[in-house]
């Protein structure tokens, strides 16, 4: 489903990326592990065209990322959640979760909705309120909704489990795996690779820009 393949990528005169490769199947869940700044956001934002390869390969179910425009990509069906959740505050959680409707007409939306309830109910129990009056986890949530309201195929996730309650992160990790079950592929960048080990069926370990499929314990 997505195959990367010498990804080079500089942020300014600074080099962040060195001739990354990953790949992930249809129906995976794959951890992309590595501390903070070793490059795991960086390899997120590129592949959503956030940020510009200065060299190397992206492809997608056969289509070359390099070659859609980054307006474009949450349109082949990949979903992303950053790591601070870029919530918009004025609107109500589940009017945060729409944003991808309004702009991108997706004529299916209601459907979407139901079932992205219906796999986390809890986000529809407080879909009224505004999203800058939940918790940290609960953002989480919406944000993880807003992805998939276009993540129908594939997901990228920055740090799900990053500064939430040990009990949110565990939900979170029942979530991911009935998302599995349903047919999504997920790729999850974590600093620490113990708030995935019992998610991932395969890993890849970043260190200093450098990406490297390492044997599961």
């Amino acid at each position: 489903m997505l195959k990367v393949r010498g990804l080079t990528v500089d942020i300014g005169a600074i080099p962040i990326l060195r001739d990354a490769s990953l790949d992930l199947n249809n129906g995976e869940i794959v951890g992309l592990i590595g501390r903070n700044g070793a490059g795991k956001t960086t390899f997120l934002r590129a592949l959503m065209g956030l940020l510009d390869a200065k060299s190397g390969e992206m492809a997608f179910d056969d289509v070359e990322l390099t070659a859609v425009p980054a307006q474009r990509r949450a349109h082949l069906g990949i979903g992303y959640m950053p790591e601070d959740r870029k919530l918009v505050p004025s609107l109500t959680a589940e009017e945060n979760i729409q944003t991808p409707v309004w702009s991108m007409n997706i004529a299916d939306w209601e459907t979407r909705l139901a079932w992205i309830y219906k796999i986390m109910p809890e986000a529809e129990q407080f879909r009224a309120r505004p999203s800058n009056s939940l918790s940290g986890g609960q953002q989480k949530l919406v944000a993880l909704a807003r992805a998939l309201m276009v993540g129908h195929k594939l997901l990228l996730l920055d740090e799900p489990s990053e500064g939430i309650a040990p009990a949110l992160a565990q939900r979170m990790g029942a979530i991911l795996k009935d998302l599995k079950a349903e047919g999504v592929s997920i790729l999850v960048a974590e600093s620490n690779v113990h708030h995935v080990s019992d998610l991932i069926d395969r890993m890849f370990v970043i260190e200093r820009g450098a990406v490297a499929e390492q044997a599961m314990n």
